[in-house]
């Protein structure tokens, strides 16, 4: 078995982030160029990347546009073949385009859950499928998958979203052991509440929000760490969720409808 403890460093070959026109993605680009990474950058927007790509010019790395919709499987293929052609091999990949659609259960749409499996799940698979393609002849490579602690269990709002983060954690975990024979690490990200405009918009309290550039800094310590699958942030709210989790379904979902307010809530 290939080493399982591989950390990308700026001289192995570039990164790619996707999801990169805002928020994490977007700070996590800019970050990876301050500490001298050469950084592809995907999203659907490509006025967003090349002013991400300008604000990026005095850093030490770089940032190179390709815009695209992860949830087109060719596209994402195609992106990866320029990424090579265009700045070099592929050493770290952090998947993490998604979209947030908040669902009422008694009002639900199925166009809006279709759209989040589409980019927050096979969005995901549609660019580690390529990369790890491509890895697999170096012999190594870093892979992060970005979930959230909405995938350990249901929440109000989440159906569809939450649904996604699960399978993702589940696609990560999966996918391990395959790619630890390869030399390929792979780990999953899930971040707590992080103040984006996606989760401003939500209609319950969110405990232990942190900043964008917080959370950044979290995940940058996680892939930095050799030994951690898991980058799961902010510790004690990670901790009190999966130990909610424990509980028999009648008190977690007793006390998370308390915590929310949604005892409170109307049907309608």
């Amino acid at each position: 078995m290939r080493n399982q403890n591989y950390v990308a460093k700026p001289d192995d070959g570039c990164a790619w982030v996707t999801g990169a026109s805002s928020g994490i993605g977007k700070e996590l680009a800019l970050d990876l160029a301050r500490s001298g990474w050469t950084v592809a950058v995907t999203a659907r927007s490509s006025k967003d990347l090349e002013a991400l790509s300008i604000q990026a010019q005095n850093l030490p790395g770089s940032i190179h546009p390709y815009p695209g919709d992860v949830s087109d499987t060719q596209s994402m293929s195609d992106i990866c073949k320029s990424i090579l052609a265009g700045i070099g091999k592929i050493a770290l990949m952090i998947a993490n385009a998604g979209v947030y659609l908040p669902q009422d259960g008694l009002k639900a749409e199925a166009a809006a859950f279709k759209k989040s499996f589409d980019v927050n799940l096979m969005g995901t698979v549609n660019v580690l499928l390529p990369v790890i393609e491509v890895m697999k002849p170096e012999g190594r490579g870093q892979i992060a998958v970005v979930s959230s602690v909405a995938g350990y269990s249901g929440l109000p709002t989440s159906a569809a979203y939450g649904a996604t983060k699960a399978g993702l954690i589940n696609l990560a975990e999966s996918l391990k052991f395959d790619l630890d024979r390869a030399g390929i690490r792979i780990q999953v990200v899930n971040p707590g509440f992080v103040d984006t405009p996606a989760t401003r918009s939500n209609p319950f309290p969110m405990p232990h929000l942190l900043t964008v550039e917080q959370a950044v800094q979290k995940i940058r310590e996680g892939l930095e760490d050799s030994k951690r699958f898991e980058i799961a942030f902010p510790t004690i709210f990670v901790l009190q969720l999966k130990f909610l989790k424990l509980l028999p379904y009648r008190l977690y979902f007793a006390f998370m409808s308390r915590a929310t307010g949604w005892n409170k809530k109307k049907a309608g």
